[in-house]
């Protein structure tokens, strides 16, 4: 081995050698500092925004969670018990929750020794359970508290029955007696399903004959009594030509009165076998109540279900709430029509705010002079954003209803004033609403979107010899359009949730028509809908019993997030699937 002398290297050579020594020297020192001092690089800022992106999942997590578990779970039947008390009441039904309370001075007044010793070494407190006891019409009440400390005992029997009825909402107790043409029979599980089927199909069918026929009937009288107004606003009340329409639309309504007169008939009828059929149930403490059997939408013994059985009346709620309509101030039931207007409301909004909010970005980055009056527009959108959305439903009301609605029914529709046609809340002007609120959203990210196009793809195109409008069109506008969906996906997401505009231009508590049906013109813009969002408000603070809206409330928000989820996915395959496309460009 050769050992080379430091003083034999060139003069680089050994200024390298004296470098390499210099920083193994300090090689180690260095790292002790570098370590020491972490807000040098960054690290506490580092930890920081990590921890807060973590909290923010973890409740987001939670929240959607908690949701989830509340709304799936809420249509799983659940056991009925028969709680005898202490003073030798008897009380029936489905226990929901409970918790710990504080029992009042007069309580533990009442109370033996013993209890008030347990009590007071759980430092005051005691437990009870909120029992669905249900059977409103005879206890004028859904829900009651029983403590622990009232309970003498708990038993299942399995004779217990949970009912859901078209009215009075549910009735917990037994079955006692069937009668099936004006004839008691023998109660059992399988006559009483055949039974409650033939009754149901009655149920519909008259259902069917009142809102279909009877009520297309009643479309047709309306129409022709206003043509026969038209007609006299129009020509004057003496004239041949209002004369001639009275007497031909007066012919028409004798006809369709007629056949008005035939179809509430075989209503009548149907009705009658209906009442003929009933049924009695017995709450625990032996009173009756009797009813129609078509009244009963589902029953079932509760304490006697196998775990098919349960998973049939759970699939079956499921079907009922996205197909049915509401009942029981909307407390139980489906919510088809909430679920219509919410995606009609919405699509509709997408229709109009969609141009509106492209053309004005394409004209501010496009042809508009960048000037002070720009700025002061593209400061004015960004402002609007930040307006509270009740502002947008008092001007929705003013501006949309009042003023355009009025001056369509003077123009339009005179002849059915002064009940107002489209001057009142209605699905167009709710849609117009949502997007003046959300059009700022799509300006700036449109806007955004357009810039972001390279300007060397907009040369190219003008030295082709293509003009501006051929450029912005095949070159600029399919470029941008991936950022212009984000814009359209941030707009649906916050349109479709959106409640308190909608209060004043449209929505209601329940919907007694779809804005779709069979009658001319097919689309019908100008009548009031359910919304989802309207519906949970309504439900968790206007109904009449909140307890029994609670898990309505729950179940709601599990639809509402999985419609706006559903859209946004589309939307955002759509986005992606324009993105792909148009990737492969380039100049």
């Amino acid at each position: 081995m050769t050992v080379t002398n430091q003083h034999d290297l060139p003069a680089s050579g050994a200024a390298g050698l004296a470098g390499v020594a210099a920083r193994e020297a300090t090689k180690g020192r260095r790292v002790r500092r570098f370590s020491a001092d972490l807000s040098a690089v960054g690290e506490p800022a580092l930890w920081a925004f990590g921890g807060a992106l973590a909290l923010g999942i973890i409740l987001i997590a939670g929240f959607l969670a908690m949701i989830a578990w509340n709304g799936f779970t809420t249509f799983w039947p659940k056991p009925i018990e028969k709680v005898e008390l202490v003073d030798g009441e008897l009380i029936a039904g489905v226990p929901t929750r409970g918790g710990a309370y504080r029992p009042g001075d007069s309580t533990l007044a009442q109370l033996d020794d013993d209890t008030r010793a347990r009590i007071a070494e759980n430092e005051g407190f005691a437990s009870r359970t909120l029992y669905q006891t249900a059977n409103f019409d005879l206890y004028g009440d859904d829900f009651r508290w029983v403590s622990d400390f009232e309970i003498a005992g708990i038993t299942t029997p399995e004779d217990f029955h949970y009912i859901e009825r078209q009215q009075w909402g549910v009735f917990i107790g037994r079955i006692t007696g069937l009668e099936v043409d004006g004839q008691p029979v023998e109660v059992t599980q399988d006559r009483l399903q055949r039974e409650q089927r033939d009754a149901r199909a009655r149920f519909n069918e008259i259902r069917r004959l009142e809102r279909r026929d009877i009520g297309g009937i009643n479309h047709l009288i309306e129409r022709e009594r206003l043509a026969m107004r038209r007609a006299v606003i129009r020509h004057g009340e003496d004239s041949a030509q209002a004369q001639a329409t009275i007497a031909e639309g007066t012919a028409r309504i004798e006809e369709l009165q007629a056949e008005f007169a035939e179809l509430q008939a075989r209503v009548n009828d149907i009705r009658a076998e209906d009442r003929r059929t009933r049924i009695t149930f017995e709450e625990v403490n032996g009173q009756q109540v009797e009813t129609e059997l078509s009244q009963v939408v589902r029953f079932f013994p509760a304490n006697a279900l196998s775990l098919p059985d349960k998973v049939g009346i759970y699939l079956s709620r499921w079907w009922e709430f996205v197909s049915a309509e509401p009942r029981e101030a909307n407390t139980q039931g489906g919510v088809l029509p909430a679920i219509f207007g919410t995606v009609a409301m919405t699509l509709l909004m997408v229709i109009f705010v969609a141009p509106f909010g492209v053309i004005t970005a394409l004209y501010l980055r496009e042809y508009a002079k960048q000037g002070r009056l720009t700025s002061i527009v593209r400061i004015s959108v960004n402002n609007l954003a930040g307006v509270p959305s009740i502002v947008y439903g008092v001007f929705g009301l003013g501006f949309f209803a009042y003023a355009m609605g009025g001056t369509i029914d003077q123009l339009f529709y005179p002849e059915a004033l002064p009940n107002p046609t489209f001057g009142k809340g209605g699905i167009l002007w709710a849609s117009l609403t949502l997007a003046l609120l959300t059009v700022p959203v799509v300006i700036v990210a449109s806007e955004e979107a357009l810039q972001a196009v390279p300007r060397s793809m907009r040369e190219g195109s003008l030295a082709c010899g293509a003009s501006k409008w051929q450029t912005i069109r095949y070159i600029v506008l399919p470029k941008a359009m991936p950022g212009i969906m984000t814009g359209m996906i941030l707009a649906m997401a916050r349109g479709a949730g959106e409640v308190a505009p909608l209060m004043l231009v449209g929505v209601v508590k329940l919907a007694p028509a779809l804005p779709i049906d069979g009658f001319a013109p097919f689309i019908h813009l100008d009548r009031s809908f359910m919304h989802l969002g309207f519906h949970i408000f309504d439900v968790g603070f206007q109904s009449r019993n909140s307890e029994a809206g609670i898990p309505m409330v729950f179940v709601t928000t599990v639809l509402l997030l999985t419609l706006i989820i559903t859209m946004n996915a589309t939307a955002i395959y759509v986005r992606n699937r324009l993105k792909r496309k148009y990737a492969s460009g380039e100049f």
